[in-house]
């Protein structure tokens, strides 16, 4: 994946407050942040601590200072820690395929979402061999974009993520 070039397809302004759950490492986090400059503010949500380690790290070198951490189980209604209604954006990229609690996590980020907020679901493509999870694990397309419909979205477009994954945007209605 290449981020700079999928986060062109996020339309992110100055001064927007995102959650990205799921973080990992930060391989969006710390982009976003710099695009959304010091009156903005990104949410790195993950649950292993060892992965906001790492954020952490990266914050530091990049002398940033609009990213918190949050360690946090995004399978549970309020567990992001964030408030209704607080975030412009959450980004959700590669984390689905590795939940059996997909919708929850969606849910989720329907609630810390602003009305009208934008939900970028990222995740890989099914029936793509060779690298990346299972396919058993992975989720087709149209079955995402229906779940992410069905708690409360709607599609707006799809973003290209690559030959591996599938980049998509929903409005929260």
């Amino acid at each position: 994946m290449n981020p700079q070039k999928i986060a062109a397809g996020f339309f992110l302004k100055k001064g927007m407050e995102i959650a990205d759950f799921g973080s990992g490492s930060g391989y969006f986090t710390i982009l976003i942040a710099k695009i959304v400059g010091e009156s903005g503010l990104v949410t790195a949500v993950d649950i292993m601590e060892t992965a906001l380690d790492t954020v952490r790290a990266k914050i530091k070198s990049e002398g940033l200072k609009n990213i918190n951490t949050v360690r946090s189980n995004l399978e549970i209604l309020g567990g992001s820690g964030l408030k209704d209604q607080s975030q412009d954006m959450v980004l959700l990229a590669n984390i689905l395929f590795e939940s059996p609690k997909k919708e929850d996590i969606i849910d989720e980020s329907k609630r810390v979402l602003k009305p009208s907020g934008q939900l970028i679901v990222i995740d890989w493509k099914k029936g793509v061999q060779g690298f990346g999870p299972p396919d058993n694990l992975r989720t087709d397309i149209q079955v995402m974009k229906e779940m992410v419909n069905k708690i409360g979205f709607e599609f707006i477009s799809d973003i290209d993520a690559g030959i591996l994954h599938y980049g998509m945007r929903f409005m929260k209605v």
